[in-house]
């Protein structure tokens, strides 16, 4: 319930996953131990590549920060074995405050709940009974603070048959429990009859007959009167013949109280038993539980735009934003700590925050921050790269101990042949809403464009695909290529707005843009200003 996520835009790049990563190492290490790095989606080939080298295991993957029921300060009350007799039960009901309480399995998982209506409506239905069957005598002992007189003849683990209280002339049913004071007579007749149990209530236990090794009667003593053990012998029962156990409303940690709110809506409990990913009961929830609940707390880096964020952001707490992109169409219910700034990795402005903190990063972090800087300005070719990107990249480098030659090839090495066309679309892939227009873009680096060209129809067919189920009006797929320096763009849409926006000539769903290398600053901008 304390943890703030640190997260990036969906299909995740090198700079957002390390620099999610890189922002929670660094206010841990200030003393805020509450920050968790956390992804969207499958890192790509590249990241994975860098994480591996310098041994990082990919950050948790969230997929909605709505609130749920573990964001709730639900209630925690004892919970019961089926076994438990409805005496306990009730004084631990009025002990801990709670009308409602689980019932358990040995093994904690659900048997069912018992309501203080459960128990009143099974005393209720006592009233006019004259009977007991199967009462757990080890359960009725307790109730009535009672002993077994004849322990060594007394076998049986129940007891059953007609309660009935002794008075003078009574017939003895052998069937019967007999209730009985001071009245030799009466014991010695039901002793003679082989009654199924005998409870001397405050009596004498000095009767010869009690000790009979030939007896098969159930002989107990409880210094209550005959009125009082009348009264508790019912309550001596498991509380399994009173709870409910059908249709019971229960709710897991991981459910969203918008479904939860839904529910309770159409149900007439007033508790419902809490589950954890095993089943265990871990508590209770009522209605008033969701008037005031906690909201997940999250810091967004490289991305300040709704779209590209995690689900549910409307139901998160935003503490903070870290970017390097325009500002766009993120909303926040108070003010918050931003820093967007103009430059071409996140990784470089979270750096400077280390260096501004006194905290130096490790020699692996170093490395992996450096990867990401050189991944979102393509080896510092790319126009939204600039200076303190390349001096934050070196000094970096220095604290790693390895060259930017070599932390590139790693980046780069890959051809990806081995990936299908959407896999490689998908794997650094974003969606943008310029005036009326939807646009998804997507973006391979690599250092040898020809091997992806030649997948030219297998990328355009894929890429139809994807604009027809997400109706974009337009899709492109950047496949830039370092060694060029400049994109190949494939695409989906009126020609002569490619044509237009980027003044290059345009045919056959293609084009060469020299110089081009950002998705950020040379192609949403022209499409923005033809649209726009």
């Amino acid at each position: 319930m304390n943890t703030i996520y640190v997260v990036g835009h969906k299909n995740p790049d090198t700079d957002s996953i390390v620099a999610a990563m890189a922002y929670a190492a660094l206010r841990n290490a200030s003393g805020d131990r509450e920050y968790t790095a956390a992804r969207l989606d499958h890192c790509n080939d590249e990241t994975k590549r860098v994480l591996a080298r310098f041994g990082y295991e990919q950050p948790l993957r969230i997929t909605d920060v709505r609130t749920q029921v573990a964001d709730i300060d639900f209630d925690t009350p004892p919970t019961l074995n089926p076994s438990v007799t409805l005496h306990t039960a009730w004084n631990k009901m009025k002990e801990s405050r709670f009308n409602t309480i689980p019932v358990i399995n040995p093994d904690g998982t659900l048997y069912g709940t018992l309501s203080s209506s459960d128990i009143a409506n099974y005393n209720m239905s006592t009233i006019d009974a004259t009977a007991i069957n199967s009462l757990p005598l080890f359960n009725l002992l307790g109730v009535i603070e009672g002993k077994i007189i004849n322990e060594g003849n007394s076998m049986c683990g129940s007891i059953s048959g007609e309660i009935a209280v002794a008075f003078p002339g009574i017939s003895i049913n052998p069937d019967s429990i007999l209730l009985c004071g001071n009245q030799p007579d009466i014991i010695k007749n039901a002793m003679e009859s082989g009654i199924s149990a005998l409870i001397l209530c405050g009596a004498s236990t000095d009767h010869e007959l009690l000790q009979s090794p030939e007896s098969k009667t159930c002989v107990i003593y409880s210094p209550m009167d005959c009125a009082n053990v009348v009264k508790r012998i019912y309550q001596a029962m498991p509380i399994s013949v009173a709870c409910s156990t059908e249709g019971i409303g229960c709710f897991r940690l991981d459910d969203y109280i918008d479904d939860v709110r839904e529910k309770i809506t159409k149900s007439h409990f007033r508790s419902y038993p809490v589950l954890d990913e095993s089943g265990r009961v871990v508590g209770t929830l009522s209605r008033y539980h969701l008037l005031r609940p906690h909201h997940k707390r999250v810091v967004l880096v490289d991305h300040n735009e709704s779209s590209q964020a995690v689900p549910g952001l409307g139901q998160a707490e935003i503490l903070e934003i870290i970017d390097h992109h325009r500002l766009a169409d993120i909303q926040t219910a108070q003010p918050i700590r931003m820093r967007n700034e103009p430059v071409g990795s996140t990784t470089t402005i979270i750096a400077t925050m280390y260096q501004e903190s006194g905290v130096m990063p490790s020699p692996s972090m170093a490395g992996l921050m450096v990867a990401a800087i050189l991944s979102d300005t393509v080896m510092f070719k790319s126009p939204t790269c600039t200076k303190r990107d390349i001096a934050m990249a070196e000094r970096l480098g220095k604290i790693a101990g390895l060259s930017l030659e070599e932390i590139g090839k790693i980046l780069f090495s890959s051809t990806g042949s081995d990936k299908s066309a959407e896999q490689l679309i998908r794997s650094d892939f974003k969606e943008f809403h310029i005036a009326e227009q939807r646009l998804g873009v997507g973006q391979i680096t690599c250092a040898d464009s020809s091997i992806f060209l030649n997948r030219k129809a297998e990328f355009l067919e894929t890429m139809r695909s994807i604009a027809e189920k997400n109706e974009y009006d337009y899709i492109l797929l950047m496949i830039t290529d370092v060694l060029l320096e400049g994109t190949h763009l494939l695409y989906l849409g009126n020609e002569d707005t490619i044509r237009y926006a980027f003044s290059a000539e345009a045919h056959d769903n293609e084009v060469f843009l020299p110089g081009v290398m950002s998705r950020k600053k040379q192609i949403i901008p022209m499409m923005t200003a033809l649209w726009g």
